[in-house]
């Protein structure tokens, strides 16, 4: 493997997609602009003309400020690949850890240094663009409700147990990496996916709880039919919860999540306040769907497949000099280098996998179309079109995308195709 035939196929890589990004962005733009003064006949008895231009507003805000973050990430996608802002990361943490840690713990500091201030840095870049999403855009369309106070407070927690939960389990992935011989990449994904269904299994009960309030579902009518619904489709879980939703966001939606003896189900204050009871029942029976149609299971199995495929990439990729080279790094052979691989990887591997990209958001919108399917065989289907007219209205969904975009990006399907295949059924 030659370094130019890596630089060459990753700028061409990122070349193509950053174009196909752009043009995707503008037809999108234009098509809702197109079609911002009129609301499409389907929906023209129950959506106000208003509501349908709030909605091409901020559609066409959100696009315009992507376009602006796929600049700023391309740029720093290459500044520390080939203009070499990680090669020169790389060389100040190795010489400062080095000068200041003796021993055989040398080695392991230096590349858990590397990558928590690789980490750090890019939050910090990525901080005043998350800030702007949230203040500015969300804000200008009334949906933010989030205080100043209260985002830096969940920055600090989510930024304190990502270091917790992560930095030990990237420890023992680069033990592995140097101690476990060839085949490092299998014991690695082991204890990857150990760590997934760990956190999966700890999130409802210790993580959510640090952020959000959740309450029993107090209303004892609704409890009664989302309980008999549950019945109906074999699905247990530990309890029915409402969670404040409203404290940060006036989006508006319900989950199930955990599994085993922490799987409970969740329903934003938001949504409940703006659904009748049989439009929750019908919602929480598409939620269940994605639970019958074993769609969760479905995506797991992906996920341990892609993770299991990608990790032993890795495991080659690692050992090849013109992986390093081709990406802008010039390595110290002398001293571990797993980490520097990890994090070429990481840099590196969406830009060559984002043209596979329309394959997972087509298997998205199928499963989005028998959850639904099954949602009017376990409710009503009335109540559900109407429910899901309610969501996209109240969080400015566009009724008008540009098609290309949806078999491009949409992980569910628009309404009009989504609504049209639910009247089908009935």
């Amino acid at each position: 493997m030659q370094s130019n035939t890596i630089t060459l196929a990753f700028a061409a890589f990122l070349l193509s997609s950053l174009l196909v990004r752009l043009w995707l962005a503008t037809r999108q733009v234009r098509h809702v602009a197109r079609n911002r003064d009129a609301v499409p006949a389907a929906f023209a008895q129950v959506v106000t003309l208003e509501a349908h231009q709030r909605a091409a507003a901020y559609t066409v805000d959100k696009l315009r400020f992507g376009l602006l973050l796929l600049a700023f990430e391309t740029a720093m996608l290459l500044a520390w690949t080939l203009l070499g802002g990680l090669n020169a990361l790389n060389a100040a943490v190795q010489s400062f850890v080095y000068a200041h840690v003796q021993g055989s713990w040398a080695g392991m500091a230096y590349q858990l240094a590397l990558i928590a201030s690789f980490a750090a840095i890019g939050g910090l870049l990525d901080l005043p663009f998350a800030a702007w999403n949230t203040f500015r855009i969300e804000q200008r369309h009334g949906f933010n409700r989030i205080t100043p106070g209260l985002w830096l407070a969940d920055l600090a927690k989510s930024t304190l147990i990502g270091t917790l939960l992560g930095l030990p389990v990237i420890a023992v992935v680069l033990w592995l990496m140097g101690a476990a011989g060839s085949w490092w990449w299998l014991w690695a994904w082991g204890v990857w996916m150990g760590f997934m269904l760990f956190v999966q299994f700890i999130f409802p009960a210790f993580i959510a709880p640090l952020f959000n309030k959740f309450e029993p579902l107090q209303d004892a009518g609704l409890r009664v039919r989302v309980e008999a619904l549950m019945q109906r489709c074999g699905f247990t879980a530990s309890g029915l919860f409402v969670m404040d939703g409203s404290r940060r966001s006036a989006h508006a939606n319900a989950y199930f999540t955990g599994f085993g003896a922490t799987k409970r189900v969740v329903f934003f204050d938001t949504l409940l306040s703006k659904l009748s009871p049989g439009e929750v029942e019908a919602v929480l029976a598409h939620e269940l769907g994605h639970f019958r149609m074993r769609h969760i299971v479905k995506r797991l199995a992906t996920m341990f497949a892609l993770s299991l495929g990608a990790l032993a990439l890795l495991g080659w990729l690692s050992q090849q000099p013109a992986f390093y080279s081709g990406l802008g790094v010039q390595p110290d052979m002398s001293v571990p280098s797993d980490a520097l691989a990890l994090l070429l990887f990481l840099l590196a591997l969406p830009v060559f996998g984002f043209f596979v990209s329309p394959v997972f958001a087509a298997v998205s919108r199928k499963h989005e179309y028998e959850a639904d399917a099954y949602a009017c065989s376990q409710a009503s289907g009335s109540d559900l079109a109407a429910a899901l007219l309610k969501l996209y209205e109240d969080n400015a969904s566009t009724l008008t995308p540009d098609p290309l975009y949806v078999r491009f990006y949409y992980s569910h399907p628009p309404a009009s195709e989504r609504l049209a295949a639910m009247k089908a059924l009935a």
